[in-house]
């Protein structure tokens, strides 16, 4: 099982994929210096495997990267920030 994790710029949306099937994703919207996460989905038979957690993760190493702050507006991102201390910089 191989996991690839990509930034689909034309969808706005970070995303894993398994063996080629986008299984999780988070949509966002960018400003200058601000992306928004506006939302998290994972396939049904894809959850509780932590996917959720891995995609946001990987969303916020992106923000971290590229020096954006981060405005969490879906509800799993939010927690999750709130969850993990070394993400609560980048919060807008």
């Amino acid at each position: 099982m191989t996991e690839v994790y990509t930034n689909d710029r034309q969808m706005n949306r970070f995303e894993i994929a398994i063996d080629g099937e986008v299984v999780a994703w988070v949509e966002y919207e960018l400003e200058p210096g601000v992306i928004a996460l506006n939302h998290t989905e994972v396939l049904p038979t894809f959850r509780g495997r932590g996917l959720a957690d891995d995609v946001v993760a990987y969303a916020l190493s992106h923000a971290r990267v590229g020096r954006m702050l981060v405005v969490p507006n879906c509800s799993f991102v939010a927690t999750f920030i709130a969850r993990n201390a070394e993400y609560q910089d980048l919060v807008a």
